[in-house]
Parts: C-alpha cells; structure tokens; sequence
C-alpha cells in the first residue's frame, strides 16, 4: 500500500496492492485485489479479485468481484455488481447491481444501473441505457438514447441511436434504423431503414433499402 490512508483498516486481506490516497482504504479481508487512484476501491470490505485504476474507480464497490474498471470515475457507483469490464472515462458509471457487462471507450454505458450482459464499444455507446439487458452497440453513440430495450444489436456510427424501449432490433451500417423506436425490426447497410420510427418486423438489405418507411411494418426490401 502506498498512498495516505491506503488499505488503512486492511485485518487479514492478501495480495492486494493498493496506491493512492484512500485507495482500498475500507479493504477488510478481501483479496487480489488492485486500487490506483485516489478513492479507488474506496469502501471495498470483502470483494475480491477487482481492478480498478483511475479517480474514484470502482469507489462504492462493497461485495462486488471480479470487476475492471480502467478510467477516471469508471464503475464509480458500483455496489454488488460484478464481473463487468470497462475502460474510459465515466464507463459505467452509474452502474450499482449490473453483471457481466463491457463497455469501452468514454461515457459507455454511463446510466446503466443494474442492467447487465450489455456489450458496447464507442464513444457514447448506449450512454442512457438503465435497464436494458443483452444488448451489443458498436460504433460512435451506437443505441444511444436506448434506456430498457433489450436483446438489440447495433453496429456502425449512430446505428438505432433514438431507440428508447425496442427490442430485438439488429442495425448495421452507418445510420441504419437511427430514428426506430419500435421492435424485431433488421437492417442491413449504410441508411438502411434510417428513417423507421415505429414500424416493426421491417428487413432491409441494402444501401438506403426502406429508407423512406417510417411507419411500416412487415416489410421486406433487398437491394438499393
């Protein structure tokens, strides 16, 4: 430990390796555990096997474990949730109970609260879901706005950005299904079904395919 306060109240804790100040202060007998950064790990009892680098990493953590946390105020919430992986400023930073998710890159997955085995990698990548479970966001701001839709795929810049509640949407492309806001709905290539609100159980492949549909649904376009 090396750092003021440092895994200060530490009684039969092994193998941790705790610097900065404050850092796995609260670390009682918890183990494998690293903290770097002021507050990192601050009010860990017995959660084990976390790593967490940056202010304030991971510093509501109790019992959560196995958990990395790489970037200032990454996890910073987070009580029981374990398992979870991410890296950038603010990634997952509202997160309490959530499990098994990954986000990288800055403000991932920033609201997310106890939702959990959501994967999302980009600037942004679905930084206002809250609940919203089994999702997979790929590109800058990727189900952006997307707060409890579930088992959504989007890959490519934008891709189901206004999606609040959908589920089981599959985006990708540039833009594809960027306004939807309704469910089961495929889209395949760059603008593909850009325009979709609330039609559902829509398929386009293609460049621009049912880019005029907004309010459609059961439809099927293949080609530009």
């Amino acid at each position: 430990a090396l750092g003021r306060s440092a895994m200060t109240n530490t009684t039969t804790g092994d193998n941790n390796t705790c610097v900065g100040q404050n850092a796995g202060a609260n670390i009682t007998t918890a183990d494998y555990n690293t903290a770097v950064g002021s507050d990192a790990l601050l009010t860990s009892t017995t959660a084990t096997k976390n790593t967490a680098i940056g202010y304030e990493a991971l510093e509501a953590t109790t019992t959560g474990s196995y958990n990395t946390a790489v970037g200032s105020n990454c996890m910073k919430t987070n009580t029981t949730g374990a398992s979870n992986v991410a890296v950038g400023q603010g990634a997952l930073n509202l997160n309490t109970t959530g499990s098994n998710n990954v986000a990288i890159g800055v403000n991932v997955l920033d609201a997310n609260t106890t939702a959990g085995n959501n994967t999302a990698v980009g600037f942004q990548a679905m930084t206002d879901n809250t609940t919203g479970g089994l999702n997979a966001a790929i590109g800058r701001e990727a189900l952006f706005k997307n707060t409890t839709g579930s088992q959504n795929t989007a890959c490519g810049t934008y891709t189901l950005y206004e999606n609040l509640t959908g589920s089981e949407n599959t985006a990708v492309g540039y833009v594809a299904l960027e306004k939807n806001t309704a469910s089961y709905n495929t889209a395949v290539g760059s603008r593909a079904l850009d325009l979709n609100t609330t039609g559902s159980s829509n398929t386009a492949v293609g460049y621009q395919s049912l880019t005029s549909s907004t309010t459609s649904s059961n439809n099927t376009a293949l080609g530009h």
